[in-house]
């Protein structure tokens, strides 16, 4: 990858025990000597907490590459510096990998969260082990950031591991490769049961193919337009042509069982509009160029006239 890419950013976001806290700057400067001489390296900067908004210590160490931000990610002197923190830090570890880069960020975004627990008494070794994964999972194809949850006694008795990567592809190839299955057998000892839960983001997958691959992560506000525009009209003729006249009123259904279906088939009717208007809408959704804003203000007002000619169109009807 070369330097002319975006330059990528990895965000640790950690709580310190209060006592601690100055140790713990002291012990982030010199770990800014030690990322200072990994290539690639651009700089570093450290936001103490400020309550009530920000809790925890984020630490931003920018690189010119993705390949070098995970280099520093998997590397022993890393490894080596976060051991000498654990007894300052407290609750959870939050590390996130932040690229423009097209290799970094799909339209389909997908979670794992890894529930875990863990044997009495093997708390510590878990937690050398959970490290050990987290050098290796920084290598992993299309990763874009994990967080882990330890166990709160009497509150939440696993840990919980959280890795986000750009696709379930990514996602499932890391899962299954024989070094994270070596990984797993290798903790067997330490654990009594653990669970996998896949988690796939909000309304992204309706948009996959509505932007060449490799574009940037849709605009959250655009997606909810479109669904807007394809689910109004569908929930009101459903309601006009057969939820009122036939199923209240030729089958006499309750309202909550009449409301339930008319849901269901809504949904799966607009999951079929969706992907067919976000097509049509693609040089909206992902606009190129250096006019960016006014385009996005040219899709925003078609859309928001669409949904006035279609609120005055169903008026006339009613």
């Amino acid at each position: 990858m070369s330097t002319s890419a975006a330059s990528v950013s990895i965000v640790t976001q950690t709580t310190v025990r209060p006592e601690s806290a100055d140790a713990f700057a002291r012990w982030q400067g010199d770990t800014s000597a030690v990322v200072a001489t990994f290539p690639g390296f651009i700089e570093q900067r450290l936001m103490p907490p400020h309550p009530p908004l920000q809790v925890d210590w984020v630490i931003l160490q920018r690189f010119d590459s993705l390949d070098h931000a995970r280099h520093w990610l998997g590397s022993p002197e890393r490894q080596s510096r976060i051991e000498g923190a654990a007894p300052m830090l407290v609750g959870r570890d939050d590390v996130h990998i932040v690229t423009d880069d097209a290799s970094a960020a799909r339209t389909a975004p997908v979670s794992a969260v890894i529930s875990t627990r863990v044997k009495p008494g093997m708390e510590a070794e878990y937690l050398r082990w959970e490290r050990k994964v987290a050098a290796a999972q920084s290598h992993a194809r299309g990763l874009q950031g994990y967080r882990l949850e330890p166990a709160v006694p009497g509150v939440q008795e696993d840990f919980v591991a959280i890795l986000r990567f750009d696709s379930d592809a990514n996602l499932q190839a890391w899962l299954n490769s024989p070094e994270r299955q070596a990984l797993v057998e290798e903790a067997a000892p330490l654990t009594a049961e653990f669970h996998t839960r896949m988690v796939q983001s909000g309304f992204e997958q309706w948009f996959r193919n509505a932007t060449p691959e490799g574009a940037p992560s849709l605009p959250a506000w655009k997606m909810n337009m479109i669904v807007l525009l394809t689910l109004y009209p569908t929930v009101f003729l459903w309601g006009l042509l057969i939820g009122t006249p036939f199923l209240a009123g030729t089958l006499k259904l309750d309202f909550p069982l009449a409301l339930f279906i008319g849901n269901v088939v809504s949904v799966l009717i607009t999951a079929r509009l969706v992907p067919f208007a976000a097509q049509r809408l693609g040089w909206w959704l992902a606009p190129a160029g250096d006019k960016q804003a006014f385009v996005d203000m040219k899709g925003a007002g078609l859309l928001a006239a669409a949904y006035a000619v279609m609120i005055l169109v169903f008026w006339k009807v009613l």
